[in-house]
């Protein structure tokens, strides 16, 4: 029986041997991508918006089929499940609206913590060396008994 490859490792001058008895190495490769925490939040808020934005549209488009319906059957059952539709896609609405209100106190939340009054309780001669490090390394110790 003849080998398939035959005419292919000839034509690379290399045996079957070489290419059936030789490991293939695999390597993964993986790039690791850092988000910044605004880039994912705004990320999260537009998927989220765009979701229910089209979740609206097609509860509406379902509540025109099922109004049609009603209207044809007279059927109490089609008027409930229209009624139901009815609440679902206005809840949805409200969802929007919810995204959107904690997205902003997300946001706001990131300014707003900043402090305006901080309290020391220290004599200023530590104060000075708290806030410059080099003068605090530098000073010498006086001595009154020289």
């Amino acid at each position: 029986m003849k080998d398939p490859f035959e005419n292919i490792a000839n034509a690379l001058e290399i045996t079957n041997n070489d290419v059936i008895n030789k490991p293939v190495e695999k390597t993964a490769i993986t790039k690791e991508i850092k988000r910044s925490r605004e880039e994912v939040l705004n990320n999260d808020f537009n998927d989220a918006r765009t979701n229910l934005k089209e979740l609206i549209s097609n509860g509406m488009d379902a509540l025109d089929g099922i109004m049609k319906v009603a209207n044809a059957s007279d059927s109490p059952r089609a008027y409930e499940v229209a009624a139901l539709l009815l609440k679902t896609v206005s809840e949805m609405n409200k969802d929007l609206i919810v995204v959107h209100e904690k997205t902003e106190n997300i946001q706001r939340e990131k300014i707003t913590n900043i402090t305006n009054n901080s309290i020391y309780v220290g004599s200023t001669t530590d104060l000075q060396n708290l806030i410059n490090k080099s003068r605090a390394q530098n000073k010498v110790i006086e001595n009154d008994s020289v």
